[in-house]
């Protein structure tokens, strides 16, 4: 038998908890962005959130980027991001194809919107009979299959879907009036430029539902999703936090359950307005 002194001791306990913090810190995980903005823009806007989680998690972030919904929507079924920001239809489609695991999302509903040009004679739904609606990609949530699936289910309406890649370009497809109207969601609205805003009117919004979250793959430990989701809520409780959460549109963040959040979606039939790649 053999027994360690209180200074030995010390020092073993003391090794083993910078092994511990080196491991985790040269853990880098990949993120990857749905491309509701330019990857420019959304680069920007993630950079200093991601610092922060590196600095309160001990784990590096790498962003992947992607300039069409379709290519981001092939990496997450490849399974190829660790973790990734996506749209609640886009969730199921992650938890069905590889199992990912929501860990938090913003409290407020996402509410999906069709904007018109503010002089724009069409008051009504009817009204956009025929006509050429702009979105941002066919399986984009609550800018393009929710708002479809309303306007043909609901209302009614034939038209001619356009897909311009973003919800900024959809915006400036009906300002320059390229697009009848377009879909779009309120927190990307209300990120546009006041000149541009003023130009737009928005004609229906779409019932709320259970915002983006941040999932991760099922690959990732169990102690590194909830130390993930521990930071974002120690983030989101002081101001500084809650700023840069806002600038990737996580407001007010909570936890997220699929079950509870997400499955209630697949009753929903939206496969049916969904397009393949």
């Amino acid at each position: 038998m053999w027994s360690l002194q209180p200074r030995n001791l010390v020092w073993l306990l003391l090794s083993a908890l910078l092994s511990v913090q080196a491991l985790a810190a040269s853990q880098t995980f990949t993120l990857s962005v749905v491309p509701q903005f330019t990857p420019v823009d959304i680069g920007l806007r993630w950079k200093p959130l991601l610092e922060r989680l590196e600095a309160e998690t001990g784990y590096g972030f790498q962003l992947r980027l992607f300039d069409r919904i379709p290519k981001f929507e092939s990496d997450f079924e490849s399974g190829a991001p660790d973790l990734v920001y996506l749209n609640p239809y886009h969730m199921v489609m992650a938890a069905k194809s590889r199992g990912y695991i929501p860990l938090v999302r913003g409290a407020d509903q996402l509410t999906g919107i069709l904007v018109v040009q503010s002089n724009s004679p069409f008051k009504h739904l009817s009204d956009l009979n025929g006509k050429k609606i702009a979105f941002p990609a066919p399986n984009a949530f609550g800018a393009s299959l929710y708002m479809r699936a309303l306007l043909k289910e609901k209302a009614g309406i034939d038209f001619s879907a356009d897909y311009v890649g973003t919800h900024q370009n959809v915006y400036r497809h009906v300002v320059i009036g390229d697009a009848a109207a377009g879909g779009g969601i309120q927190s990307s609205l209300e990120k546009e430029p006041s000149a541009l805003r003023t130009r737009l009117r928005v004609i229906y919004t779409a019932p709320g539902t259970a915002s983006h979250p941040i999932a991760a793959h099922p690959r990732l430990p169990q102690s590194a999703r909830e130390r993930i989701t521990a930071a974002f809520l120690r983030i989101d409780a002081e101001p500084g936090g809650r700023k840069l959460l806002a600038e990737v549109e996580l407001d007010r963040i909570v936890t997220a359950d699929y079950a509870r959040d997400y499955q209630p979606l697949e009753n929903l039939r939206l496969d049916a307005h969904a397009a393949s790649k």
